[in-house]
């Protein structure tokens, strides 16, 4: 059985990881063309775009790309990220690469002097299961705006601190 690795995103998978993007049935076509807007930004421009992209990848001979995570750091912040796009090919959920992903990410914004790290989602029934994601890995949920995407489609923020005793700053 071959294990996960992680990288950093190559130039040439930008399209691999739109297709995982899409696969996932949870991105409007819209926010497809986005992600491929920002993976080639950040393929062609590395750090300077503002973004990183790390990949799991299988460590056997195939090489399979399973998922990613995009972050950055949120533009005029002092130690705020976000974490902008996180997707798991669907024949690989549900296997703790989410989970990898995501603690990476952290560990690298914690490396950077990250000390917040915020991620957005959509609150209609079908992303029960991402909100429940991010709640299993400690993210707190900070806000919800009512009809943000759509009529009937709330936003909600989650965060998660970084410093230890941080999470006291985020309540109201």
């Amino acid at each position: 059985m071959a294990t996960t690795t992680l990288r950093p995103m190559q130039s040439d998978e930008v399209e691999e990881l739109v297709r995982i993007t899409a696969a996932t049935g949870f991105f409007r076509p819209e926010e497809v063309v986005v992600t491929r807007e920002v993976l080639t930004e950040c393929a062609s421009k590395g750090e300077a775009s503002g973004y990183q992209t790390w990949v799991a990848a299988n460590s056997d001979v195939s090489g399979r790309t399973l998922g990613y995570v995009c972050f950055g750091q949120t533009p005029l912040t002092r130690g705020t990220w976000d974490i902008y796009w996180i997707a798991v090919d669907p024949s690989q959920q549900r296997q703790g690469i989410g989970q990898l992903l995501m603690h990476h990410a952290e560990e690298e914004i914690g490396r950077q002097g990250g000390r917040l790290v915020l991620v957005e989602t959509s609150a209609q029934e079908m992303y029960r299961p991402t909100l429940s994601f991010y709640s299993a890995l400690k993210y707190q949920e900070v806000s919800c705006i009512p009809d943000f995407y759509d009529l009937g489609d709330a936003k909600v923020t989650f965060a998660k601190s970084l410093v230890p005793g941080g999470a006291r700053t985020m309540s109201p």
